[in-house]
C-alpha cells in the first residue's frame, strides 16, 4: 500500500487526483494542513510519495511550491492534469430557498464569481478548504450553509448536490506533481521512457545568458513548455528560472543539459518523468 501526504483532506482537489493517478493501487493518504506539512512528512519517512499542485490553467502558478520543491530536495516522478469542476452542496434538508451562506476556498469562490453574482442573497465566507467547508457544513450539522468544491464531497459527509458545474470557465485545469525522495525515484519511473523534465537554474548577470541556454535546447530539439522566474531573495535583479521542457530523445535531453550547465552559475534536475494529458472536456466526472 502506497503512503500518499497531500495538502488538504478527503474529497479535496488533491485527494482525487492522488486516486486517479494511482488508480489501480491501495492508498494510504496522509492528510495534511499545509504543503510544508506535506513535505515534512517525506522528510520523515521516505516511502512517502507527495502530490503537489504547481498550478492552475486560470490562477497561475502557485510560487510559493515552486520554492518548496527546491528547497525540499524531493525529486518529480510524475504529474497529472485534472480537470477542475465546482459544485454547490447543502445539508440534505435544505434546498436553493433555505442557503443563505456559502463557504469554500478563496480560489474556489473566485472561480464561480459569475455563479454567485447571480445569487446575490448568498453571503460568502472564505474557508481554508473546499472539501473542509462540506466537511464542517456536516459535522455541525450547519442549516442554511452551503459548500463549493467537488461533487465528490457530497457523498463522502452526506450533503446534497443542488448543482455541478458551476464554475465560470469550463477549460480549468490543475497540474498536480508527484514527489518522492530522490533515493526512491528510480523505483517509481521509467527514467529511460521519460520524455519530460522541470529544471531550475540560475545565471551570471550578464547580457544574453538567458537566450543563450534558450538557443542549446533549441538546438537538441527540447521544446521548451514553460518558464518561471522567481527573484533571488538578497540578491537584487538576479533569479531563479524554473523552466519545464519536453522531449523525444531521453539522450539529446541528457546532452543538452551538460552543454547548458557550463552558462549556468548553478542547475539542478528537479525531476524526469512522463508527461501528461490534458483530460477530454466531455470527461464530465
Amino acid at each position: 500500500m502506497k503512503k500518499i501526504a497531500i495538502q488538504g483532506i478527503e474529497g479535496s482537489f488533491h485527494d482525487i487526483a492522488a486516486h486517479r493517478y494511482f488508480a489501480t493501487e491501495p492508498l494510504e493518504m496522509l492528510c495534511c494542513d499545509t504543503f510544508e506539512e506535506m513535505i515534512a512528512r517525506m522528510d520523515e519517512d521516505r516511502e512517502v510519495i507527495g502530490l503537489m499542485a504547481i498550478e492552475n490553467t486560470i490562477a497561475g502558478s502557485l510560487l510559493g511550491n515552486y520554492e518548496l520543491l527546491r528547497e525540499s530536495g524531493a525529486s518529480i516522478v510524475g504529474e497529472y492534469k485534472l480537470h477542475i469542476r465546482h459544485s454547490i452542496m447543502c445539508m440534505p434538508d435544505d434546498d436553493w430557498q433555505s442557503v443563505s451562506e456559502v463557504n469554500s476556498h478563496p480560489v474556489a469562490l473566485m472561480q464561480c464569481r459569475g455563479f454567485l453574482s447571480r445569487h446575490p442573497n448568498f453571503k460568502v465566507v472564505e474557508h481554508a478548504d473546499t472539501a473542509g467547508a462540506a466537511r464542517d457544513i456536516a459535522r455541525k450539522g450547519l442549516r442554511g450553509h452551503a459548500a463549493i468544491c467537488h461533487a465528490a464531497a457530497a457523498g463522502l459527509y452526506g450533503l446534497k448536490v443542488l448543482e455541478d458545474g458551476i464554475e465560470d470557465n469550463k477549460h480549468n485545469f490543475t497540474r498536480f506533481l508527484v514527489l518522492t525522495h530522490p533515493s526512491r525515484a528510480d523505483k517509481l519511473r521509467e527514467r529511460n521512457r521519460a520524455d519530460k523534465s522541470s529544471l531550475v537554474f540560475t545565471l551570471p548577470h550578464t547580457s544574453g545568458s538567458l537566450s543563450h541556454v534558450l538557443s542549446i535546447f533549441d538546438f537538441y530539439r527540447i521544446n521548451l513548455t514553460k518558464i518561471q522566474s522567481l527573484p533571488i531573495i538578497g540578491s537584487e535583479w538576479e533569479y531563479l528560472f524554473y523552466v519545464d521542457v519536453t522531449y523525444d530523445d531521453p539522450v539529446r535531453f541528457h546532452q543538452s543539459i551538460e552543454a547548458v550547465r557550463p552558462l549556468t552559475s548553478e542547475l539542478r534536475v528537479l525531476g524526469e518523468y512522463n508527461e501528461a494529458a490534458t483530460p477530454d472536456l466531455s470527461d464530465n466526472k
